[in-house]
């Protein structure tokens, strides 16, 4: 006899908490998403503080998604290269500096956005 399924509401709801484990298990064990969390919530903290516009939240908001969802892909891939493969092997490498060079783009973007909302509220 099969298990009965589970309705497109439960799953939706258990999809959600398994993500949610995701996001504490990235918080609580990876550095760099502590150190870009910090940062997200030191910018946030710095939205209210200088009242930001609409427009200036959005983009704000935005970009610490972005930075915090690429930074947990990359962190996903190089678990993944490494149980695939866990001594060096120089395709891996490469694998890694990609995904690595990914977190780099979005960061340098959200601080290009961060410079145009804060430069002139600073100076």
């Amino acid at each position: 006899m099969s298990k009965k399924k589970d309705s497109f509401l439960v799953n939706r709801i258990k999809s959600v908490g398994w993500a949610y484990k995701g996001a504490l298990v990235l918080l609580r064990t990876e550095a760099s998403i502590k150190i870009q969390f910090t940062v997200a919530v030191l910018v946030t903290i710095a939205g209210f503080y200088f009242e930001i516009s609409t427009t200036e939240w959005l983009f704000q908001v935005a970009m610490i998604g972005l930075v915090l969802s690429v930074e947990g892909l990359n962190t996903a891939i190089e678990a993944m290269a490494d149980f695939v493969h866990p001594d060096y092997h120089k395709s891996i490498g490469h694998i890694k500096d990609v995904a690595a060079g990914a977190v780099f783009f979005a960061a340098i973007s959200a601080c290009i956005v961060a410079a145009i909302i804060y430069y002139p509220k600073l100076f």
